[in-house]
């Protein structure tokens, strides 16, 4: 296992207030949209999917990184879900009768959340490979 450095308390913080921030507002959005109530559903199915999508791609990635096993399959269906779940959410908004600057704010409040996701995930992963280190250094 590589040697991990733990992340600080501001970089944790951060992630944390931009995914609240891009989720929040991609929501807030929704919520206060004229859509029916059909398309906004598949929007906020695209938002979950995405969600899970990176975060899944992100500890495949890593796990690989680590030498973790993990099967080509599982590997190439996070990717293919990640993009996947991009292109829903472009295809959606190409289709959208909505002002152009509408489409703008979810796509970029789409990415601000996938992107803090993953940097939470991360941030996530560190402090509990930290504690495990710790841990099994106080027991010797």
């Amino acid at each position: 296992m590589q040697n991990v450095q733990r992340p600080t308390a501001a970089f944790v913080g951060a992630a944390w207030v931009a995914m609240l921030i891009g989720a929040g507002a991609y929501l807030a959005g929704l919520f206060n949209s004229t859509m029916p109530l059909n398309e906004k559903g598949y929007y906020l199915t695209v938002l979950l999917y995405g969600l899970f999508s990176a975060v899944s791609l992100q500890k495949s990635v890593r796990d690989r990184m680590e030498g973790t096993p993990v099967t080509g399959m599982y590997f190439a269906l996070c990717w293919i879900s990640t993009l996947l779940a991009l292109g829903l959410l472009g295809v959606g908004l190409f289709n959208a009768t909505l002002a152009p600057s509408e489409k703008g704010f979810y796509a970029m409040a789409y990415i601000l959340s996938l992107f803090a996701a993953v940097a939470v995930q991360k941030n996530v992963r560190d402090i509990a490979g930290g504690k495990e280190k710790t841990a099994s250094t106080d027991t010797v």
